[in-house]
């Protein structure tokens, strides 16, 4: 499988989604991803909606902890983004609701784009998936959650085997999950333009 891949939603061909690989990707291969995340997303951007990064998961489980490690390493760098779900506060299955509503009476007409980790084939452990439109959060899981976002980062930490769900959640590896953080970390930050 290449490092950086585009492809069409079958059911929606509006839908686009945008991969690259967190284990080994070049910076000509990062530079497209994020031009073609810029371009995507470009149109919200100038309606002068406020941006709002909203990280889902929990620090109890490794492969749960990607959004609040990614919350925490983009309010660490200081981007002129409003941040929900870091390690000490993180947006999870019990108050998500609450989180939403919160945010929602804050802002007018806020660009949410959503945060998350995904279970997925063998092949696509490591890869980091921009989407348009909402993100299912808690599907691996089975959670009846709402789903969230004008647009989506999903980094796939583990794929499915015969284990229980939650078995995939322990069973990840912190590496795999830190290479996806910084790598959806470094995107935010060259859109921002605060990367150094």
């Amino acid at each position: 499988m290449c490092p950086f891949y585009y492809e069409k939603e079958k059911k929606n061909q509006e839908r686009r989604s945008y991969y690259v690989n967190s284990n080994g990707t070049n910076e000509k291969e990062m530079e497209m991803f994020v031009h073609k995340v810029k371009e995507m997303i470009q149109p919200s951007l100038e309606s002068d909606r406020e941006i709002v990064f909203l990280c889902i998961g929990s620090d109890r489980y490794i492969g749960d902890s990607l959004g609040p490690l990614i919350g925490t390493m983009l309010t660490e760098k200081h981007v002129p983004y409003r941040v929900y779900g870091t390690l000490e506060e993180p947006v999870h299955a019990f108050n998500l609701k609450s989180i939403l509503k919160e945010i929602h009476k804050k802002m007018k007409k806020p660009l949410i784009i959503s945060i998350d980790a995904s279970i997925g084939v063998k092949k696509l452990v490591g890869y980091v998936m921009f989407k348009e439109g909402p993100l299912t959060p808690g599907k691996a899981l089975e959670k009846m959650l709402p789903e969230v976002g004008d647009y989506h980062f999903v980094g796939f930490v583990n794929y499915v085997d015969p284990m229980p769900s939650t078995q995939f959640l322990n069973d990840t590896r912190l590496f795999t999950v830190m290479n996806l953080a910084k790598t959806i970390v470094h995107a935010i930050t060259k859109i921002a333009g605060t990367d150094n």
